[in-house]
């Protein structure tokens, strides 16, 4: 797979994929910019090397349809300020006027092209969609790590309509941390894994069970485990359908001797609300009608120690309702147990970055993956289209 450094960019058009699927607010402000930020190493080094640089992403869910809810206006403006230059927003991402915005473009400049996802032909991957970008570029760059998942016309289906194309410095950075932790990891090898559903998780789990030395699982998706060693765990979230997986998957740590580490306390409540009654509870001591939200203190020492000797640690998931401060308390205690480790720490999921920036430890993670779907993908086995479409 080429890189960016492997291009000669000078006057040429460059079209990069990146992801500027941010949040905004009911006003059209933008409320976390990390997308855009991450990105601005293969911009300004694709300005300093003299390309005319083209960006396409996709906001939202439009299915096919223009909906001015989802236009990149508020990105172009934002990412103008981060750059401190004109940055043009194309009416469209393909079509005759914007090839002639492109075509007048000099050495240096940068035009955003409008809301992929407004042409239904893009997610469909089609052919001739495709070849409408295709026309835009002389060089292709993914810098999308968080929509190489997806096997969707600016992803995939371009790289067959340019010949030059390479991965930006993103994507290189996602590919290249999730190499040393997962393909080659200094050991001890510890995945922490948590969230609300084992279904969303189970070929993760299973593919890193040939991976790692320990394994932890908290969050709502441990009572299905714990239920199907024959706990009572009361209205906690259980997915009935899987208990005989789960047990199946407990032996296969066992025989494969991987250690694998549940909660062994919670903190439950009455209800799933801020106002709720909340007790601390073991894991055989959970009422009848009560709920498990987080881990307790007791699980919190024993997580920690599960982690004290580990030399990589691969995150994702949190280990309960964390958006309520009554069960933030064990997934916050968790992100500063990984942050004050020696160990290559590895986070992805948008859930997981999420509760590290509360915590205020994202300077002390060596690295927070920007792509939640794709990083679990990766954490499968699989290979993700838009890396393989590149090679």
């Amino acid at each position: 797979m080429k890189t960016l450094r492997d291009l000669n960019l000078h006057d040429k058009r460059v079209l990069v994929r990146v992801d500027f699927n941010v949040p905004m607010d009911e006003h059209g402000n933008i409320t976390d910019d990390i997308r855009i930020r991450t990105a601005l190493p293969t911009i300004r080094y694709i300005l300093k090397n003299k390309g005319k640089l083209i960006l396409c992403s996709h906001m939202g869910r439009p299915k096919g349809k223009r909906v001015e809810a989802f236009s990149l206006a508020p990105v172009a403006a934002h990412l103008q300020g981060l750059l401190d230059c004109k940055v043009r927003l194309a009416p469209d991402c393909i079509g005759e006027e914007v090839e002639a915005i492109v075509a007048d473009m000099r050495k240096g400049e940068v035009v955003l092209l409008e809301n992929l996802r407004f042409h239904k032909e893009e997610t469909e991957n089609e052919r001739g969609f495709a070849e409408k970008l295709a026309r835009l570029a002389d060089v292709y760059v993914n810098d999308a790590f968080a929509a190489s998942h997806r096997a969707h016309a600016s992803v995939v289906g371009i790289t067959e309509c340019v010949q030059e194309k390479a991965a930006g410095f993103l994507l290189q950075t996602e590919m290249e941390y999730f190499h040393k932790s997962m393909d080659e990891p200094i050991r001890p090898l510890v995945a922490l894994v948590g969230g609300a559903k084992v279904s969303s998780k189970l070929g993760a789990l299973e593919n890193m069970l040939d991976r790692v030395d320990c394994m932890i699982i908290g969050g709502a998706m441990a009572n299905t485990f714990l239920k199907s060693m024959g706990v009572d765990v009361g209205a906690s979230k259980v997915e009935e359908d899987l208990l005989e997986t789960a047990k199946k998957f407990l032996k296969a740590a066992e025989k494969k001797g991987v250690r694998l580490y549940l909660p062994v306390d919670f903190v439950a409540a009455d209800s799933f609300s801020p106002d709720a009654v909340v007790k601390n509870v073991t894991f055989r001591d959970i009422p009848k009608n009560w709920m498990a939200l987080d881990i307790g203190p007791a699980t919190v020492i024993y997580f920690q120690e599960a982690l004290a000797d580990a030399r990589t640690i691969v995150w994702n998931g949190p280990m309960g309702a964390f958006e309520m401060d009554a069960f933030a308390r064990g997934t916050m205690a968790m992100c500063r147990a990984v942050a004050s480790s020696h160990a290559l720490s590895i986070i992805g999921g948008g859930d997981s970055n999420a509760a590290v920036k509360k915590s205020g430890e994202e300077k002390n993670i060596s690295y927070m993956s920007t792509g939640g779907g794709a990083f679990l993908e990766l954490m499968e086995g699989k290979t993700l289209p838009g890396v393989a479409a590149l090679d």
